[in-house]
Formats: structure tokens, sequence, C-alpha cells
């Protein structure tokens, strides 16, 4: 059985207040031609299929659309929830959708697979959504951390699989990662607001397809993430786009293999003196990519962002980043302003804070000594008015 893993699609996402539809668009559409020229059987969709709990119109649109076209390749499509889906959105239509699309949502079902038959029996499908502990305490009183909820649900995995025999896919949005339970902690161990899951709680499934975290992950060869279709921030940058492309054969687990997906839009980030990255012939590639640039120049440049634009189109965010000093005072800032002791030395203090490290110039201290010197004049002048003491 062939077995196509993605996930993350967070269909609704904007990009620094750009939206995302179109290119998600046309990036599914070539996952849904992948699946079609490799014979997948199952497509596995591991939550976060919306960005939002409220998601427009569009983004319904856009999810029928790509649900109905996977049908049509032939494969059959399970989809879980994450934990930026609302489940009862997500799981409201379920019941209307056509034959072969499964949206599971519902965590009381955990134990009830999907059942899909090849040539070698079957192979059932447990679609672990989302579990939120607060919202499962009434049915699952123990399950007071995120990692003991998905124990509890993959118990019940593991006991229906022992009661039906054959092979099993556990699907699970989560942060998984090789850490053995701590129940004597404190505080739960967290990842992106989740509980680190134990991959020892997987234990006795074929194959586990996760998602949750945005880059590909091989956690063990038979668990792994796949990652967002999309790179959806500037950190993301360097991750590479596409699924897994998973073989059980009668034994179970055989093999996974990387299918790209194409990036419609590059993500880059830049750095170094303003001037320089407007004029520097090697950045020519880049002026069609998404671009974050972080400008080192000891002082904030005057209108940033409109300026860049005029070489990088797209770029999206500007971050005045001056180079560390290594040299001269090390003291902080308000270490500099609690010590001051005079008007001049507060004044340099803010210097050296805006300026990384730079105080003021010869001529500048110069025309703030003037300016000083005036303000003392001016105030015994008024207290010479008034009859104040000097």
């Amino acid at each position: 059985m062939r077995i196509l893993h993605t996930s993350d699609w967070h269909i609704g996402r904007t990009f620094h207040g750009h939206s995302t539809l179109d290119a998600l668009r046309g990036v599914l559409e070539t996952l849904t031609t992948q699946v079609r020229e490799n014979d997948v059987d199952v497509v596995i969709v591991a939550g976060d299929v919306f960005d939002s709990a409220t998601p427009a119109a569009a983004c319904y649109g856009l999810l029928s659309d790509t649900l109905a076209a996977l049908a049509d390749t032939g494969a059959r499509v399970v989809v879980t929830s994450g934990n930026h889906d609302s489940a009862a959105r997500l799981g409201f239509q379920a019941g209307l959708l056509r034959e072969g699309i499964h949206v599971l949502t519902d965590p009381e079902a955990v134990g009830t697979p999907i059942t899909i038959d090849d040539a070698d029996g079957p192979v059932h499908v447990y679609g672990i959504p989302f579990l939120e502990p607060a919202l499962l305490r009434h049915v699952w009183p123990d399950a007071r951390t995120q990692a003991a909820a998905l124990g509890h649900a993959m118990d019940l995995v593991r006991a229906d699989l022992a009661a039906r025999g054959g092979r099993s896919v556990a699907v699970a949005h989560c942060f998984a990662a090789g850490v053995e339970p701590t129940p004597h902690l404190e505080r739960d161990i967290q990842q992106g607001g989740l509980d680190v899951v134990p991959l020892t709680t997987f234990a006795g499934v074929d194959y586990v397809a996760l998602g949750h975290i945005h880059g590909r992950n091989r956690l063990a060869p038979h668990i792994r993430y796949a990652g967002a279709p999309l790179h959806y921030s500037f950190g993301e940058g360097d991750k590479p786009r596409g699924s897994w492309l998973v073989e059980l054969d009668a034994d179970g687990y055989a093999d996974a293999r990387w299918l790209e997906l194409p990036v419609p839009r590059r993500v880059r980030t830049l750095r170094g003196r303003f001037d320089d990255l407007l004029v520097d012939p090697d950045l020519a590639g880049d002026e069609d990519a998404w671009v974050s640039v972080e400008y080192t120049d000891d002082l904030p440049q005057a209108d940033p962002m409109r300026r860049l634009q005029e070489r990088f189109p797209f770029c999206a965010k500007v971050v005045h980043a001056p180079l560390a000093r290594t040299e001269g005072d090390e003291r902080t800032y308000v270490q500099r302003v609690r010590s001051a002791r005079s008007d001049a030395e507060l004044v340099e203090a803010f210097l050296v804070h805006v300026r990384a490290g730079e105080g003021a110039t010869e001529r500048e201290s110069e025309l703030l000594r003037d300016v000083f010197d005036e303000h003392v004049r001016v105030r015994a002048d008024e207290r010479v008015r008034v009859g104040a003491p000097g």
C-alpha cells in the first residue's frame, strides 16, 4: 500500500499581511498530480488543515476543491484536526462528504479505524484529532496533559488493533520527541505550546504520520513529520517543502520517499549595511523572493521599507540590527542612565544605546556643551527675575 503523508496546510494563513491562498492552491494541485502519478492508495492530512478556528468562505472552497480532486485520483483521503483547527467546524460536514473522504475530529472515536484493504490484507488507519486536555477531562479524567491524552488514545488504538489484527497507521498532531515520560516533574515539557510526547507513546503501530512541526523530520524510520507545504515564516526558509510517500508491505512499514513540492516564492533573510544591500550584484537572484532585511548600520535609516522595495518588491520585513560593539563600556542602558551625574552624561548614555555603542562625536559634544551652558544661563536669569536664591 502507498500512503502520501502531508500536514499543516494552514489554509487561510497570511504571510506578513499577504494572502497565501493562490500559492497554496497551486502547490496542492501539484500534490494531487503526485498522488495520481505515484498510484497512491491513501492520502493522510495530519492536522492544521485551516489556520484559524473561523476560516473565511474562500478557505472552505479551497479545501473542498482539493479533497474532491484527491478523491478523483482514486485514493482514499483521511483528514484529522490540529490545534489551529476548530474540530467542530472542520468536522461538521464530514457526514456530507463523498465516499472515500474521511474527516476525523471526534476524540471519542479514536479507537475506531478507517480500514482499507490491499492485496496483503487490511490496513487500519487510526485518526487522532488534536487532544486538548481541558476539553477531555469529562471523558478521560486522567488526561491532564496532552502527552497523557495521547497515551490514553494510543492505548485505545492498541486495544482495538489487538482485536482486529492486520497492519496499522496512527495519525496525530503533537510535538513528539525521543524523551522519556517524566510524571514527577512539576511542569510539563512543552514545545510550540504543546506538551512533548515521548516516542514510546506510539509503540505498536506500523507507521505514525505526525503534524504540527513545519519542517520535515524523521524521528524513527516509521515515525515522521511531513511539515507544511508552504513557507509560512522566514524561519522556515531553509526547510524543503513536500510530503512523504510511504510504502507498507505485507509485514508493515517498508520504506518512505520524499516528494518535493514547488516553492512559489523563495523566502530569504538578507543581512548587511543598508546601502550595500541596495546595490550588491550578488543579491540579484533575490529580487523576486520574499525578503526579510536586517540592516546593520549604526543609525536607523529613513523610510527603509519603501527604499528596499524599490529593489526587492516582495520585501515584507525590515529590522534595524546594528552590529554589537565589543569594546568600551559594556554597561546596559539602564545602568548608564542610573549612573549619569549630569545632563551631558545622560545624553551620552542615550546616544551609546541607540548607536550600538558609539557616543557623541567631538562636534556633537561641542554643540551639547553649548546647549547645556545656555540652559544654565537661562535658568540663572529666571531665578534673578523672580527673586529666587541663586
